[in-house]
Order: C-alpha cells, then sequence, then structure tokens
C-alpha cells in the first residue's frame, strides 16, 4: 500500500503510547485517522495535539472486547470517512505478570480479552468492510518482543502477544491475492503507560483482592536486581511517533514483520537456533515426504520469502 495519502485509518489503544504514536505518523503523511480507546479523558488529551495541528482526526470511545460497540464503532468511522482502509490492532495489556504460580484466572481472562480477543474482534469485524470496498488496504497488529522470545515473570503477556503473531502470520498467508497487506509489529521499549492504564481500565470482576497502583516492588534477595529509577530507564526508551514512523514505513513496504529496536536482534537469533537444533538429525523419510512436500504452505510458507532487508530509518 504504497499510496497513503487520503486513506483511512482505524487504531485501536490510539489514545496514548505507542497508537498514539502511530496516529501521529498516520496523519503526518496526509491519512485520515481514527483513534479508538477506551478511555475518555485520554481521548480528550490526544485530541488537543490532532486540533491544533488541525489534521483529520477523529475520536471513538470504545472497547475491544465489546463486539456490538465495534460493530457501532466502525459504522461511526465509515459515516466520517467513508472507507476503512488501514485497521491497526494496538490496544492492549499488561496483566498477570510475577511468578506464575500466583497467575490467576482473572489474570488470565483480562489478557486474553483484550490482548487476543480484541484482535480477533477488528479482524472479524473490519475485514468484510476492506474486502468489500476494493481498494484495498492493510492490518498491523501490535505483537511484542516477547510475543518472539518469551521470558519469565510475564506468561500472560507472553503467550497473547505470541498468538497475536502467529495470527497475523496465517492472516497474511491467506489474504496474498486480496490486495490486503498484513503485518506484525513486534515493539520493544517504547515511552507510554502501559501499566498504569492496564490496572485503571481492569473491569472490577476481573480484578485480583489486594491490587494496586504502582504495585509493590519485590522484596530484597540474592536473585533480585536492584530497580533503577524510572526516569533514568525512560529516558533510553523509544518515543512512540518514531514506533509510528516504523509502522507507516511497513504499510507502504507490505512488511510482514516490523521490529523497532535492533537491540533484540541476538534474542531471536538464539532462539530460533534453538528451534533448529531440536529438529531430529535423522534421514527424512521419503515416502512421507512425498506427501508432505504436496501440502504447500503448511510446509514452506512463500509469505516469509516476501520479507525483504529493512534499512535504517528514512524519515
Amino acid at each position: 500500500m504504497k499510496d497513503i495519502k487520503g486513506k483511512v485509518a482505524f487504531i485501536t489503544g490510539g489514545a496514548s503510547g505507542i497508537g498514539l504514536g502511530i496516529a501521529k505518523a498516520c496523519a503526518k503523511y496526509g491519512m485520515n485517522v481514527l483513534i479508538v480507546d477506551s478511555r475518555q479523558n485520554a481521548l480528550d488529551e490526544a485530541m488537543v495535539y490532532f486540533k491544533e495541528k488541525k489534521l483529520p482526526v477523529h475520536p471513538i470511545k470504545m472497547n475491544v472486547t465489546d463486539r456490538v460497540a465495534y460493530a457501532r464503532a466502525a459504522d461511526e468511522a465509515e459515516k466520517v470517512f467513508g472507507k476503512i482502509h488501514v485497521l491497526v490492532n494496538n490496544a492492549g495489556v499488561g496483566s498477570g505478570g510475577g511468578p506464575v504460580e500466583k497467575v490467576t484466572f482473572k489474570d488470565w481472562d483480562y489478557s486474553v480479552g483484550v490482548n487476543l480477543g480484541g484482535v480477533i474482534n477488528g479482524v472479524v469485524t473490519m475485514l468484510p468492510r476492506i474486502l468489500k470496498h476494493g481498494d484495498g488496504g492493510h492490518i498491523v497488529s501490535t505483537s511484542s518482543t516477547l510475543g518472539v522470545a518469551a521470558a519469565g515473570g510475564m506468561i500472560c503477556y507472553c503467550t497473547t502477544k505470541s498468538a497475536v503473531s502467529a495470527m497475523m502470520e496465517a492472516l497474511a498467508t491467506d489474504l496474498q491475492d486480496k490486495n490486503i497487506g498484513v503485518s506484525v509489529l513486534y515493539p520493544g521499549p517504547t515511552q507510554g503507560n502501559l501499566g498504569q492504564s492496564s490496572f485503571e481500565n481492569r473491569p472490577v470482576h476481573l480484578r485480583n483482592e489486594g491490587e494496586t497502583w504502582p504495585p509493590q516492588p519485590p522484596p530484597p534477595g540474592k536473585n533480585v536486581r536492584p530497580r533503577r529509577p524510572i526516569e533514568e530507564v525512560r529516558q533510553v526508551f523509544m518515543d512512540p511517533i518514531e514506533t509510528g514512523e516504523r509502522v507507516v514505513r511497513g504499510i507502504r513496504n507490505n512488511d510482514l514483520f516490523i521490529h523497532t529496536h535492533p537491540e533484540f536482534r541476538e534474542g531471536y537469533i538464539a532462539r530460533h537456533d534453538a528451534i533448529i537444533r531440536a529438529i531430529p538429525e535423522e534421514p527424512q523419510n521419503e515416502k512421507r515426504w512425498e506427501i508432505i512436500s504436496t501440502f504447500g504452505a503448511i510446509y514452506h510458507n512463500d509469505i516469509y520469502d516476501k520479507q525483504q532487508p529493512v534499512g535504517p530509518p528514512d524519515w
């Protein structure tokens, strides 16, 4: 989707953090933008920027877990801008962190409902509309570096973000001949308020007893690293607008994978090398191969061959 000027982007979780950065980048390059968020105060605050710059941005208050509200939001978006070309499934939450034995069903339900269910709701609601107008389009879903290589203490987040990654690869495979590109975004540390917003937006019936914000730090111990001051940590986090620029570039290039941080390269390599090492070193069964080789994308999906190298920033 090389020419994005005048196209319409529908961005969930669009009122802060990465979503807002993507919205600003899309608007910068001439797109009409819908910022969709469950928090009215965040939408109001974000709209100050767009109104000052006189950019064509429209806010919609919606929770991505509400399928009826999602359909209404899609109707409103089409009423305002006519067509939806780009769907950005960015809304997400961080929950269920800490020792795995303390993760509850409530943690799982909250994480799966938003991080995975919200993406499913977006695709099921918006894809038929994009196909119907026939102008083509693009779907981007936000995973995470933890959707590629898992880490301890974040089982709910790693699980849901990995699922989003696989979902986008399957979606890209199915849409290859339908003029709709698909990308999965793997952001690294980015300036935002995911922790606080995840806590504030968590429904009462999905909250664990005694949860507070900010969370209590772990007790000191020989296996616990001392935490750096948050101000020091945030200084090296990526500006969400830069993340947004990378998303716009990925849409224009029809990239399947959009990475933001080169610092994670070695970790990804280690993970994928481990997968390759685990393949049995034995001759393949020729009769079995004769059948498997006819399965096409099941044994070799050519969407991976289409990913081109990504150079340095060009903005």
